[in-house]
């Protein structure tokens, strides 16, 4: 049974959230605060964490980053906060993904099950990924069409589509990718990101103007749908 630690200061969510996981067979439990949240998770290690960045007695940034210290447990983050840089500061600190409050339950149920499908298969060769009527071959560091011919990629443009395919579904940061792919010493270039998108798109999307697959999260960063 996937363990689900489930943190928010509003009893209403956290009474709405424990009745709903535990209806899908979840074992939650539940905390009111970063303090409890980090101690329930080294005594009870959960499988997710579901994390509001707004807490009484510190930031959830500042949960993720104690959780992150010892712990790869995926973290979905919980905000009721306007602003993209507060979700941006949760995404580079280890968050895997985020929904914004007000949010449906059943939204947030398949962020966790995608969440949870992520880190089972963590370990895992991902061999091929298909991007509409092309194969990303990961093994062999190619991009064919369906007719196989083989689709060029620059250097950077790979390492950039690799990273987003070897996550599925995960909301990748600006500042992750920009660290990633060009290095430490980049991190507000996101023309640089802007730019090799667009290429992207026009070598693999069938509508770049409405990318199916690479598609842009504004302010925060990029994410690959499979």
């Amino acid at each position: 049974m996937t363990r689900v630690l489930v943190v928010d200061d509003e009893p209403q969510i956290l009474r709405a959230l424990r009745i709903n996981l535990k209806a899908r067979r979840y074992d939650v439990e539940v905390a009111g605060d970063g303090a409890a949240a980090l101690r329930l998770a080294a005594s009870h290690r959960p499988d997710i964490v579901v994390l509001d960045l707004g807490l009484p007695d510190m930031d959830g940034v500042q949960v993720i980053r104690g959780l992150r210290g010892w712990t790869n447990v995926p973290i979905i983050v919980l905000s009721g906060r306007a602003g993209s840089q507060d979700k941006v500061a949760a995404l580079d600190a280890g968050a895997d993904d985020y929904v914004t409050k007000p949010f449906g339950v059943d939204e947030l149920l398949a962020r966790v099950r995608a969440v949870t499908r992520r880190a089972a298969g963590a370990g895992e060769e991902v061999p091929a990924v298909e991007i509409g009527r092309h194969t990303v071959d990961l093994g062999a560091h190619a991009v064919r069409t369906g007719d196989g011919a083989e689709v060029r990629l620059t250097p950077t443009e790979w390492h950039l589509l690799e990273i987003l395919v070897r996550h599925p579904g995960r909301l990748v940061s600006q500042r992750q990718l920009l660290h990633d792919v060009w290095g430490p010493q980049y991190q507000s270039e996101t023309n640089y990101l802007r730019q090799y998108m667009a290429q992207l798109r026009r070598k693999l999307e069938d509508d770049p103007a409405r990318p199916r697959h690479l598609l842009t999260e504004p302010g925060m960063g990029y994410r690959f749908q499979p």
